[in-house]
Parts: structure tokens; sequence; C-alpha cells
């Protein structure tokens, strides 16, 4: 093992990051190489600094004239340099005091610096290769976002374990089954280790906890730990911020994880995606929590996250980074977030709406209350002969387990909602009647 991991390790001995690390995560380090080399370069080599591996002119990259006219608010440095491997200092002290806004509860907790990854995609799969090792389990609730199978299974040889997502009565759904989430977790005991993936609002039902609910995950996970186990509980928050009812909880689960117990590390992954409307930038961000860490251990998980992303994609997009710092500091910048997150809200309403008012054997729908997506089980008919008869009317949705049927209506214009949830419901009940 490189001299440089072993440093990383024995500065998070003791803690429950140590011991949920996996081997890879336990190699891995941020070398001293071209990247270092040249940072320290950046701020001593007065003269000249011939160590990165970039053309430059006058001391500005070079960039082509007919890309420079593109981007006329930006420098060459701005627009094609190489981005430090951890993301722009700048974008980082930003995002760090989004965090903080948007999440009250999380008050003066210690946490790590916000690290940029390229998507949350990415932050997700860098997570997966630190923490999880052949054989290891996940644990989802069965409404899941379809790339963890292949983060997880595939390309981490784990296993996604998966818990009824929500409590159903007599064909009625009542929220969360927070007692499936407390099983599975007390399940890893004899494992001493349990990975937990939360994703809220979660896709593809487009629910989130209410304000009890999320006290009845805290205190799960918390007594899970007093039980002995390291939980290492990943936020998946793409649709952060994105919530559309009274009673639900508004904040990140990370701003309660984050100080919850030693045994817990609270890994937050969000971006850019939706929160910014920037689907195509890929800029997201890795942020641990844990009670007791500190802020040389903190550092060692961002070195070891460094070093995972410089072995993958060596860095993310400066070009994205820089229009991203320009948008947070934008006087205007909260004030046109708001008029779409309202244009979305007002579809999530005539979504809401048009199920409300329909009546249908086929179709139940599950709850929903934020995000892009809503989600209906259908009743003795395939979801995916569902998705295919609507395609041939020229409509798309996403059939799943061919037993639920997703529907974005944050992709479809307000005024053609009704239309849609008619078809919907008519291609459904003329399935039903087969």
């Amino acid at each position: 093992m490189n001299a440089l991991a072993r440093e990383l390790n024995g500065i998070l001995e003791g803690t429950s990051a140590a011991r949920l690390l996996s081997g890879i995560g336990r190699a891995l380090y941020f070398p001293k190489g071209i990247v270092a080399q040249s940072a320290e370069a950046k701020q001593q080599a007065t003269r000249f600094n011939a160590t990165v591996g970039m053309a430059f002119q006058s001391g500005s990259p070079m960039i082509l004239p007919g890309l420079s006219e593109l981007l006329p608010n930006l420098s060459a440095g701005e627009a094609v340099a190489y981005a430090p491997t951890s993301g722009l200092p700048k974008l980082r002290e930003l995002w760090a005091g989004e965090i903080r806004r948007k999440n009250p509860d999380l008050g003066k907790t210690p946490i790590s610096n916000p690290t940029v990854v390229p998507g949350l995609t990415g932050g997700i799969s860098q997570i997966t290769d630190m923490f999880l090792d052949r054989g290891e389990r996940v644990i989802v609730p069965d409404m899941f976002w379809g790339n963890y199978r292949l983060i997880v299974e595939v390309k981490g040889e784990g296993e996604l374990v998966t818990f009824p997502f929500f409590n159903k009565k007599d064909d009625q759904y009542e929220g969360l089954n927070l007692d499936g989430l407390k099983q599975t977790l007390l399940e890893q005991r004899s494992r001493n280790k349990a990975i937990v993936f939360l994703n809220f609002p979660n896709n593809p039902t487009g629910y989130s906890p209410t304000v009890s609910e999320i006290e009845g995950i805290i205190q799960t996970i918390y007594d899970a730990a007093e039980q002995g186990i390291d939980i290492l509980a990943v936020t998946d928050d793409a649709y952060f911020g994105l919530f559309y009812e009274q009673g639900t909880y508004t904040q990140s689960l990370f701003a309660r994880l984050a100080s919850l117990h030693e045994r817990v590390l609270a890994v937050k992954i969000d971006g850019s995606t939706k929160e910014e409307f920037a689907w195509g930038f890929r800029v997201g961000f890795v942020t641990f929590g844990s009670k007791g860490l500190n802020a040389d251990q903190y550092q060692a998980l961002e070195k070891k996250l460094m070093g995972s992303i410089r072995g993958a994609v060596s860095n993310s997009s400066v070009i994205a980074q820089n229009l991203l710092i320009k948008l947070l500091e934008s006087p205007s910048h909260q004030a046109e977030k708001q008029v779409f997150a309202d244009e979305l809200r007002k579809r999530y309403e005539a979504a809401r709406s048009c199920i409300s008012s329909a009546d249908s054997e086929v179709l139940t729908p599950l709850p929903f209350n934020s995000g892009y997506f809503m989600s209906f089980e259908l009743n003795g008919v395939s979801a995916e002969a569902l998705r295919k008869k609507l395609l041939e009317q020229g409509i798309g949705t996403i059939s799943i387990q061919d037993r639920y049927l997703r529907v974005a209506y944050s992709s479809v214009d307000l005024n053609d909602i009704e239309a849609l949830y008619t078809e919907i419901y008519r291609a459904a009940d003329e399935l039903g009647e087969k």
C-alpha cells in the first residue's frame, strides 16, 4: 500500500469512516504527482511554469478564436483550462454556503468542504468505489433509480437489498415503510456494516418524507448505530428543493445525519443538475459529515475522494464550474429559479387534479408530493404493455419492473398535462378490458 494511503488511513483510524472504507477506499490517496506539483508551481513558479500539460500563450491558455467568440463572458482560463481535481475553490466555497443556507437544521455542525464530481452519478459511483467491497450490500427501497443496479451490482459487484417503500393496507398506501427500513438495517448486524441510499424527492415515485417520517428515519438509523452497526448513509439529493405540499420536510436528511452518531458517516451527493436547471453541466458535489470527525479527518476523506476522481476522470468541466460560479453570484439568481420552481409546482398540481378526478381499476397512483415524477401501480395489466400502447399514440413513459409506470410531468407543458393523463387512463382501461 502506498505510504500516502497509509498516512490517510492513520488519520482516520478509530472512526466509522475508517471501518466503512472498502479495500479500494483504504488504498486510495491523492498522489503528489503532476497535479500536486503543478499546483505548487502555480504558487511559486514566477518565471516559467513548465509543469501542466496545457498550451499557453502570453500567460493564458490558448483558445481557438471560434470558441472564444462563443464564450464572450469567459476568459480563456475560465473556458478551457484544467480545473483542480477537487473543483474550483470559489465554487466549493459557494456551494458550502448554499448547503448551510438550504439546511438550517445543519446549524454549525462541522462538515467537509464539498468536492466537485462529474455529476451526481459520478459522485454515487465514486462513493461506491470508496466504501463498497465485492459481495457487500446496499440498502434501497424497492422503488429506486435504475442506475443503482449498474453502479452497485455491475461495477461494484455488490448486492442491492430492498424493502417495500410504502406501507400498504387494504389496497391503500399509507406513507413510508419505516419498519421495513429498520428490519433491513438490523439484518446487517452480523456484518457490523450497512450502506443505505436515501433518495428524496424519490425517483421514481416523487415522494418526500413528512416531518414526522423524518423523525422516524433518524431514530431508525440511530437505533441501528446503537446496535453496533457502522452505517454509511448516502443522501442522493438529485431533486432537492422541489417540494409542493405542507408538512413535507424541505431539507436534506444530511442536515440531521451529519451529527447523529459516531457510527454514522453521512454523505451528501447533490449538484447543479436539477437544483440549478443545468442538466448537462455535469457538476455535482460530495460532502461528508459525521459526529466526532475533525478537520484533518474530513481532509483525509476528501483526499481519498480526490484520488478516486483523479484515477477515473481527472477533473470536472471547468467551463461548467465557472458558469455556475457566475450564476450563483448573480443578484437575480434566486428569482430566476423561483419562476421555474413555480411552473413545476403548477404542473404537479395539474397532475394531482387529473388523478383526483379519475377513476380506474387498473391504475393506482403511488403517493407523491415533490420532484419531477409520479408513478402508477398497475393492477392486472403489464406496465410494459401500457408503455408500448402509449408509444403508439406518441406518448413516452417509463415502465418499471413491469408493474409500475413512471410519468415525468416535469417534461410536459402545463397546458398538455390534462391530455397526457386522459390518454394514460384511457389506454390503461382499454388494456384492462382485454
